[in-house]
């Protein structure tokens, strides 16, 4: 009795440029096909490299140890393939389909080369079925973590743009919130204002909360951290947009703000800088 992958081996070394063509036009004809994300160009050249590797792979390792080092590359492959297709905007079934799609082809091989061997067809079914599944999730995993850091890096860019720091006159830097504050926002904004400290030598930063909705101990606790950083940095702070409601929850909490200047608006901030750095607005003329 043949050992359980043979013909599997067998059709990839003899059959490797057919079967290539069968499931390439699989691929082309299914309902998951994404022509506007991809080129056929580019799906035709990831099918033959990654049909290469696997068969590479199937005749060096166990067909059953896709964890293997003989599979190494097969998997390096794959989690390049699934990362690009994350960043691109692909689902997670178009994603794994470009696996899975190898089932049908191979199966109807597996049939036609086996059809007088039932049992070494179920056999080579079997082992078919689980490396391809095992290859499957492997690539589910690496599309999700593709994913995640394209979501990390998304959330990173909307944090540094919904913190910008504006400079609205010589020496005085304006930062407005918008937004909740968590520890890891407060870290961008203090990043953002001492560099911008840096950049321009400023002598007074405006923090503007008009645009928080809601301030507790932990919001609290991160503007004060700003304002810290700020000082040791050589620029005073100055809190504006304390609406009514948000002093009280500021007194409610017992937060320290008797050494950092508040205002209601922005307006009222800037007027204060401007007096502190002894700056004088151009007269408009007649």
């Amino acid at each position: 009795m043949a050992t359980a992958g043979t013909a599997i081996r067998s059709l990839f070394s003899t059959q490797e440029k057919e079967f290539l063509a069968d499931w390439t036009e699989a691929q082309l004809n299914a309902t998951s096909l994404r022509g506007d994300l991809m080129k056929e160009s580019e799906l035709r050249e990831q099918s033959r490299e990654f049909l290469a590797l696997l068969r590479v792979a199937a005749q060096t390792g166990a067909m059953d140890r896709v964890d293997g080092v003989a599979w190494a590359q097969v998997r390096d492959f794959l989690q390049t393939v699934s990362r690009s297709r994350a960043q691109q905007g692909f689902s997670p079934t178009e994603t794994a389909m470009f696996v899975f799609s190898l089932k049908q082809p191979l199966f109807a091989r597996l049939r036609a080369t086996l059809s007088n061997d039932p049992q070494q067809f179920a056999d080579e079914s079997w082992v078919a079925t689980n490396m391809i599944d095992r290859l499957g999730l492997f690539t589910m995993e690496m599309y999700q973590k593709g994913r995640e850091e394209v979501i990390t890096r998304q959330q990173q860019e909307l944090m540094e743009l919904s913190t910008p720091v504006v400079q609205l006159w010589d020496n005085i830097l304006a930062l407005p919130l918008i937004g909740t504050l968590d520890s890891e926002r407060t870290q961008v904004v203090m990043e953002n204002l001492l560099q911008r400290i840096v950049e321009t030598g400023a002598m007074i930063a405006i923090i503007d909360i008009t645009g928080v909705p809601t301030v507790d101990t932990l919001v609290a606790q991160h503007l004060m951290k700003t304002v810290a950083a700020a000082r040791l940095m050589g620029a005073d702070c100055i809190i504006s947009g304390i609406r009514p409601q948000i002093a009280q929850t500021i007194v409610h909490l017992g937060v320290n703000l008797q050494d950092v200047t508040t205002k209601a608006t922005l307006a009222d901030a800037f007027t204060v800088a401007l007096r502190r750095t002894q700056a004088k607005l151009p007269q408009s003329g007649a």
